[in-house]
């Protein structure tokens, strides 16, 4: 049983999202985030400089920046899954891995480019791009679970508290019968 999968939060129910960051589920998004790591650096390395010097120029900048971007997300997603594992081996306590985070910049990024020079960008920067998009999302959803809670999540902040007060409302009625 990993460090993580002790954590209990909400009177004693243990947090979906620890458990989450400590299971295989987990080291299979670990292994995924590296290996596109390694295949974007590997293409953009090699492959990619010859294909980007074939472009004309505005998609040529339209690679550029977005094998920018590409690069960053990966660093950024690379630094927070490490930092993850350090916690889910003990190397790190989660008090630790909180402060940390802040350092780590992990936030949605998007393509910088408009959707016609995107498409005019050679297939495998598109693929890299859009792979690095969706572990992102999983990223981001699981940084969200375990670091800022449910009710603090920007997305779901209202409904809560929608729900929270329709809770109160029911509870009014029905102390008053009715």
């Amino acid at each position: 049983m990993s460090s993580v999968s002790g954590f209990y939060e909400n009177g004693g129910a243990v947090s979906f999202g620890h458990r989450l960051a400590g299971s295989e589920a987990f080291k299979n998004l670990f292994k995924e985030g590296m290996h596109l790591v390694e295949l974007s650096a590997a293409y953009l390395d090699g492959p990619g400089r010859l294909e980007a010097r074939a472009l004309p120029r505005a998609i040529a900048l339209a690679y550029a920046s977005e094998s920018m971007r590409l690069t960053t997300r990966l660093m950024q997603m690379a630094s927070w899954l490490l930092m993850q594992r350090a916690v889910n081996e003990g190397e790190m306590s989660p008090a630790q891995a909180a402060l940390e985070k802040n350092k780590v910049k992990l936030a949605r990024q998007d393509l910088s480019c408009d959707p016609q020079s995107f498409a005019s960008l050679p297939e495998i920067l598109q693929d890299l791009c859009e792979q690095s998009m969706r572990l992102q999302a999983r990223i981001l959803h699981l940084d969200s679970l375990l670091y800022q809670g449910p009710a603090r999540d920007s997305a779901r902040a209202r409904p809560i508290a929608i729900e929270s007060q329709l809770a109160m409302l029911r509870e009014a009625f029905d102390a008053r019968g009715g």
